[in-house]
């Protein structure tokens, strides 16, 4: 019998203070065979093979009911049924990060959101979040708010990566509101975005459902609209300006699925210039010379989606006066589009 390795006292109390996250994943039936622990690296947001190997030598994977080695071959169809432990997350401290505020009253603020800038605080970005900023802001008043979910009054989300407008709430009658207001659909939202191509038509709605590929649990998908996979997903757009390889185009949002707008738009082959995740990196051709290095120096200016919540129109909780607010396109979108109108009058 092999000796178990023994656990000091600080060891057992660092796992008993950690928190399981359970998650079951049915390999897709054209998926072929792959090394598990390579798999669930790729299909588990956030998770590393070093993590994943570690939890499939503690037994916290089990494939079809049963344990495996991290050699193991997935195979069609399999169940993997894993178990992740987290670390607890710390408390939520307050940072003196300048936000751009273009509105506040007593009950809420609406923050034009700088890209790069991380919305609230998850596994790996515990700092420098915009809810940390919103706590030192708030002072005192953020005893007013649950800190403890780490997302203090805020009531909606925009990727790490796009900028605008986003709304948070003072207090918790406020927050009540406003999400409901979101749950309802009667929030306004409208974006900007720069494009690779030209939609066809100029305007129209894109009805799909969304929700994660099978091949990559990290990256969202498109499914038949009202079908059995994902959820429902309405987008509403109309060309801005026809930049014949690019265009601005305005985008609202009818529902607010995770990336939905850059799903959609990569749906219908016009993919957000600098998206990543997405194809909207891609260095592609176009009928002038030195076309190749155009593009480059363009996915430099703008190293991030060109995604931008320019508008917001909603109802004040208290005095329910209709508020409706815009911010101007941020400096990195502006610096691509006037590259891209110089080029076409050359």
């Amino acid at each position: 019998m092999q000796n178990q390795p023994v656990k000091s006292e600080q060891e057992e109390q660092d796992t008993e203070r950690q928190e399981p996250k359970k998650m079951t994943l049915q390999v897709a039936q054209t998926q072929k065979p792959m090394r598990i622990d390579v798999y669930l690296a790729q299909q588990v947001e956030n998770a590393t093979r070093n993590k994943v190997q570690e939890a499939i030598s503690e037994h916290r994977v089990l494939v079809n009911g049963k344990t495996v080695k991290a050699n193991y071959k997935i195979k069609s169809l399999d169940s993997i049924e894993i178990t992740f432990l987290r670390p607890p997350a710390p408390e939520l401290a307050p940072e003196n990060i300048p936000v751009d505020i273009v509105y506040e009253d007593e009950d809420l603020m609406v923050i034009n959101k700088a890209p790069g800038m991380v919305v609230h605080p998850a596994f790996g970005n515990w700092t420098g979040t915009l809810a940390n900023a919103i706590l030192y802001h708030l002072g005192t008043d953020a005893e007013k708010l649950d800190a403890s979910e780490l997302r203090p009054g805020i009531v909606h989300r925009l990727d790490k990566n796009t900028s605008g407008l986003i709304i948070v709430a003072k207090n918790s009658i406020a927050l009540h509101r406003l999400a409901r207001q979101f749950a309802n659909r009667q929030v306004e939202k409208k974006y900007q975005a720069i494009v690779r191509g030209v939609p066809d038509p100029h305007e129209g709605i894109v009805k799909t459902n969304i929700g994660r590929s099978t091949r990559d649990r990290k990256v969202m998908t498109c499914y038949d609209f009202e079908g059995k996979e994902g959820k429902t997903a309405i987008t509403e757009y109309r060309v801005q300006k026809n930049l014949h390889y690019f265009s601005l185009v305005e985008l609202t949002l009818h529902t607010g699925r995770t990336h939905q707008i850059r799903v959609h738009l990569q749906h219908i082959s016009t993919p957000i210039l600098g998206d990543e995740t997405y194809g909207g990196t891609a260095i592609f051709k176009l009928p002038f010379s030195k076309s190749e290095s155009f593009v480059k120096n363009l996915l430099e200016l703008i190293p991030r989606q060109a995604l931008h919540a320019e508008s917001l129109t909603f109802f004040q909780p208290t005095t329910h006066e209709r508020i409706s607010l815009t911010a101007p396109l941020p400096s990195d979108m502006l610096a691509a589009l006037e590259k891209i109108e110089k080029v076409l009058s050359l």
